[in-house]
């Protein structure tokens, strides 16, 4: 299960509209949770997509994303995974997504924007080499 703030969960969908056609894509800082716990998303950390076909694909520069990773951990937090978007769907992780996940154990959040917003999550399962879908809530902050 991973659960997002409403300021997190907020700005992943209003970041995936202002994207357009293009995924945005960044990554995902809070409580990664053990032992069965869910991961919390306090945070969000974009990144620019560098990838040759935007429309279709998302790709963070391994520089950028080295120095994100170490943002995130300065300020005392865990990277809880990754997020991006498909401006057309699917709802799902697709096949590129699968064949680049390389944080196992980490959470990969999709806003699909073919319709109404969804925001879905999946778990990475290097020893089965696939995702595992897992629970999104987001949560109150009064």
């Amino acid at each position: 299960m991973i659960e997002l703030t409403r300021a997190a969960y907020d700005d992943i969908v209003y970041r995936a509209y202002e994207g357009g056609e293009a995924e945005i894509c960044g990554v995902l800082a809070g409580d990664h949770g053990d032992d069965g716990e869910p991961s919390v998303v306090t945070g969000t950390y974009a990144a620019e997509n560098v990838a040759e076909t935007p429309e279709i694909r998302y790709l963070i520069d391994p520089e950028e994303q080295f120095e994100l990773v170490e943002t995130v951990e300065d300020a005392g937090l865990d990277v809880v995974g990754f997020y991006h978007s498909h401006p057309t769907g699917p709802t799902h992780p697709s096949e590129t997504d699968a064949a680049r996940a390389t944080w196992p154990g980490h959470s990969y959040v999709i806003c699909a924007l073919d319709g109404y917003p969804f925001v879905g999550s999946w778990r990475w399962r290097d020893d089965a080499d696939e995702f595992e879908q897992e629970t999104v809530s987001v949560r109150s902050e009064r």
